[in-house]
């Protein structure tokens, strides 16, 4: 979703948190010394939004882009987007141009594309955004000389705010790494994790942003029931989610402390939350983060 594409009330929201982001990625750029040669194969929203985050965070003179993707119309709406050198290319052609290939296919066309690209003379790193593709097979269909990194982002990095999680292959360094945490930072977090525990990243933060919308539309519900105008009410509950949000990430607390600080003794706040309590939120979610996880190793299997 672009930022024009969003409702007027949530603009402001949005505007506010890209320039938070922008300013922490510049104090990290992804790529501190010389030219940055990323290549991306697959050119549909997720890799469009890593290409923009890296290319903001470097700025126009620090990168170089290649392009490929099976649809000439994504490429060249992919193009318009950036101000960066970019190329387009095969496949192949991209991989041979590029320091670090973003592989941004769909799952089912994962293995043709990495058995053409071990045909490509040299080394590089192959970041992988596919879901459900493991290194095992990543790096068996590359070939031995090749690095692989696994992510799984989340949708809210289309708008410059995502959390997203990676595992490192047999091959890959911790400058490989840190570079791959870098460029999946430019759109939010990003945090390295042990390939077994991928799985419940994706039952998390993968599918966690379905969990808070369902969360934003309760609240919203509860607002309408108490006579609030339905649009109104989607504002405050979004805002309070995201600002609630932000005090997790910026206080350095743990969230019972955080909520512990908004519960007077007989007050409204803890009144509400003897009724989460009561209806079982607290297990819901945990229940809900356990079967998508589960669900995620099912179908990785």
């Amino acid at each position: 979703m672009r930022g024009d594409d969003l409702p007027e009330h949530g603009k402001e929201l949005l505007l506010r948190a890209r320039e938070d982001w922008r300013t922490c990625r510049m104090r990290h750029p992804p790529h501190s010394h010389g030219m940055l040669k990323l290549g991306l194969i697959g050119c549909g929203k997720m890799g469009g939004a890593l290409l923009r985050g890296v290319e903001q965070a470097l700025g126009k003179g620090g990168l170089n882009v290649a392009l490929s993707d099976v649809v000439p119309e994504a490429v060249n709406s992919l193009r318009k987007c950036l101000t960066c050198r970019t190329v387009t290319g095969t496949p192949a052609e991209v991989a041979a141009a590029s320091d670090v290939v973003i592989l941004a296919v769909k799952p089912g066309d994962m293995k043709a594309l990495c058995e053409t690209l071990a045909e490509v003379k040299g080394s590089r790193l192959h970041l992988s955004i596919a879901a459900g593709i493991n290194l095992a097979h990543l790096e068996m269909w590359l070939g031995a000389r090749q690095r692989v990194i696994r992510s799984m982002p989340n949708t809210p990095a289309l708008v410059g705010v995502g959390a997203a999680a990676f595992a490192r292959g047999s091959k890959a360094t911790a400058k490989d790494a840190a570079l791959a945490s870098k460029i999946l930072g430019a759109v939010g977090t990003a945090d390295e994790v042990a390939e077994k525990l991928l799985d419940a990243v994706t039952g998390l933060s993968g599918s966690g942003p379905a969990y808070v919308y369902t969360v934003i539309e309760s609240l919203a519900d509860g607002g309408v029931l108490m006579g609030l105008p339905r649009a109104t009410a989607v504002r405050l509950a979004a805002q309070t989610v995201a600002g609630a949000a932000e005090m997790v990430l910026l206080a350095g607390k743990h969230p019972a402390a955080l909520r512990d600080e908004v519960t007077s003794p007989g007050g409204t706040t803890i009144a509400g939350l003897e009724q989460l309590e009561a209806h079982g939120l607290r297990n819901a979610m945990i229940q809900a983060v356990r079967a998508a996880t589960e669900k995620s190793k099912a179908l990785g299997a």
